[in-house]
């Protein structure tokens, strides 16, 4: 039987069911029959809305389970932001001066150029590119908690950023400041100012994204990577101003784009339990293939999908016998 019809007869059933409190729970097929039962026993709730929202969420559920197969235990281990840019080498030595980034490896890209990794506080980035790399650059946003933000923007600036805004203190509870650097990614320097420096949930850096449409951005994320919302604030015409999104063990922030602060395509790098499992159902969330399940040099599985706001998400995992991979 195709999945197609069964989306269909959810709908109608949610559809007949809300419309008529009376009307049984219908027959339906052991994946859907959960999702009915939920809403059977939530239909009595006075709020209109909330019922719309149930509806858009069951449905939505159904499709991630018709176009992926049943959830299983696959697990994302991290998701760290890869800063690809042509000054490569001057961004490694940058973070290190203005942030106390610690160099953890620099060596060849496996597409040419630098690849480095550091680490900045509890936090890991990959920077790669450099001058003889040939890719398109892929600076982005990335939010800093630090003890003291007014010194580490004044170092910043002093190791040769560009301010985009001084530190204040701002109403959410955060001294904050936001400075370029010289391959153009945004860093937003704060400081939690209640209990520790950073707040829960959190690390040192976590990515923040501008897109537009960022309810299909996480839309997607939850389809294709099994993400979960954290924090969601919206603006008084609904847009997210916003949001907080565990991917696996790791945290990305976004709010809609606006004005000065637009979209910054970014490159990620996940390290997954099953390459091959995930790059699928990424697919069937809608994402493209840019390349398909590899062995790479350096001994990782890796596959590669873009999103339709041109995000890059770089799927690996250790080589092992594919009889391993249960």
């Amino acid at each position: 039987m195709s999945e197609e019809p069964r989306i269909d007869r959810l709908a109608q059933a949610l559809e007949a069911m809300f419309a008529d409190p009376g009307t049984p729970m219908p027959p339906a097929d052991p994946e859907l029959a959960e999702l009915l039962r939920i809403a059977h026993d939530l239909r009595d709730l006075p709020d209109p809305a909330f019922k719309a929202r149930l509806g858009a969420d069951l449905l939505r559920r159904a499709t991630m389970t018709t176009a992926t197969g049943k959830i299983t235990g696959r697990t994302i281990e991290s998701v760290t932001a890869y800063l690809a840019v042509r000054p490569a080498v001057e961004l490694v030595e940058f973070v290190k001066r203005a942030f106390g980034a610690q160099e953890l490896l620099r060596t060849a890209g496996s597409s040419g150029g630098l690849h480095a990794e550091v680490q900045i506080g509890d936090s890991r980035l990959m920077i790669g590119g450099g001058e003889a790399w040939g890719g398109t650059p892929t600076p982005t946003g990335l939010h800093l908690y630090v003890p003291d933000a007014d010194q580490v923007y004044q170092r910043a600036i002093e190791a040769g950023a560009t301010s985009l805004h001084a530190p204040v203190d701002q109403p959410y509870g955060d001294r904050e400041a936001s400075v370029r650097d010289l391959a153009g990614n945004h860093w937003y320097i704060a400081t939690h100012q209640s209990g520790g420096h950073i707040p829960p949930g959190l690390g040192s850096v976590t990515p923040y994204l501008h897109p537009r449409g960022a309810d299909r951005l996480i839309d997607f994320l939850e389809r294709a990577f099994a993400a979960e919302e954290m924090q969601i604030e919206r603006t008084p015409d609904r847009a997210i101003k916003h949001a907080k999104i565990r991917v696996g063990r790791s945290v990305i922030e976004m709010g809609e784009a606006h004005g000065e602060w637009g979209p910054m395509p970014t490159m990620f790098y996940l390290h997954v339990d099953d390459v091959d499992a995930w790059y699928r159902r990424a697919l069937a969330a809608g994402a493209t293939s840019m390349e398909a399940p590899a062995l790479q040099p350096y001994g990782d599985r890796r596959a590669a999908v873009r999103d339709a706001f041109a995000n890059q998400w770089y799927l690996a995992e250790p080589a092992t016998p594919r009889g391993d991979r249960q």
